[in-house]
């Protein structure tokens, strides 16, 4: 926890092996965050398949009412942010380049 804001730190890999596992992570720091702001660090993340892709997306879109409290960092991480950007998801992701950017970002 940042400055009362749950920062969920991601490292390694993220496959079809722990793509649930991160799921699981986000969705239970946006519960327990009860509608306030939660951040999804992955610039220590070395890969990032389809699935946490996925993962990524759902986690997003839960629950539909809290879907403006994710902020996701990237960095220039290239195993993180080339899939997210050639799939059209840096769109649909709130995606930051630093912790602190994240954090300090409004609302609006």
């Amino acid at each position: 926890m940042v400055d009362g804001t749950l920062v969920v730190a991601v490292t390694g890999e993220v496959d079809l092996d722990t793509a649930p596992l991160l799921h699981t992570a986000i969705t239970a720091a946006i519960d327990r965050a009860g509608g306030g702001l939660c951040v999804v660090d992955l610039t220590a993340v070395t890969f990032l398949d389809s699935a946490g892709l996925t993962a990524l997306l759902q986690a997003a879109h839960h629950p539909p009412t809290h879907r403006d409290t994710l902020r996701i960092v990237v960095d220039s991480n290239r195993p993180v942010i080339r899939p997210i950007e050639i799939t059209g998801l840096d769109d649909e992701l709130r995606l930051y380049h630093t912790v602190d950017e994240a954090l300090n970002a409004s609302k609006a």
